[in-house]
């Protein structure tokens, strides 16, 4: 792994929060359960986590609709030691993010997302109105 690359693509807040997303849960996230997590638009978490994919931080499976990613738990010793360091201390700094996301998780079905964009706003409801959306549209991961 090439660690000038890591450490710039962690000098980035939201990447670091994504990977700090995926630190505490421990779990594989769909791209939609971040979005509701971070509450960040889709194409943002989408480009953040292909610059992450191409360093070697991330791997990713697809399910469905859905894609998976997770850390790749092999990547080095270097980013395994980097990992804990980020589990221990950024834990309760972005303690919002990990609400959310354990929130988003409790809603998945077999292990899995069934929702697709839950459009969570930041008080944790949905207006009638994107309930309404929601409920017309097909909302995919």
């Amino acid at each position: 792994m090439d660690f000038l690359r890591l450490f710039r693509a962690l000098g980035d807040e939201t990447r670091l929060r994504l990977v700090n997303l995926f630190v505490q849960s421990k779990e594989a996230i769909c791209v939609c359960e971040m979005t509701d997590a971070m509450l960040v638009p889709q194409y943002q978490i989408s480009r953040h986590l292909t610059v992450l994919k191409n360093i070697g931080l991330m791997t990713t499976e697809r399910f469905g609709t859905w894609i998976y990613y997770s850390l790749d738990r092999n990547a080095s010793p270097c980013t395994a030691d980097l990992m804990a360091v980020i589990e221990k201390h950024f834990k309760q700094k972005y303690g919002e993010d990990i609400k959310r996301l354990n929130d988003r998780l409790a809603k998945r079905e077999a292990g899995r997302c069934v929702l697709g964009y839950a459009l969570i706003e930041k008080e944790g409801s949905l207006s009638k109105q994107e309930k309404g959306k929601r409920n017309s549209s097909k909302f995919h991961g």
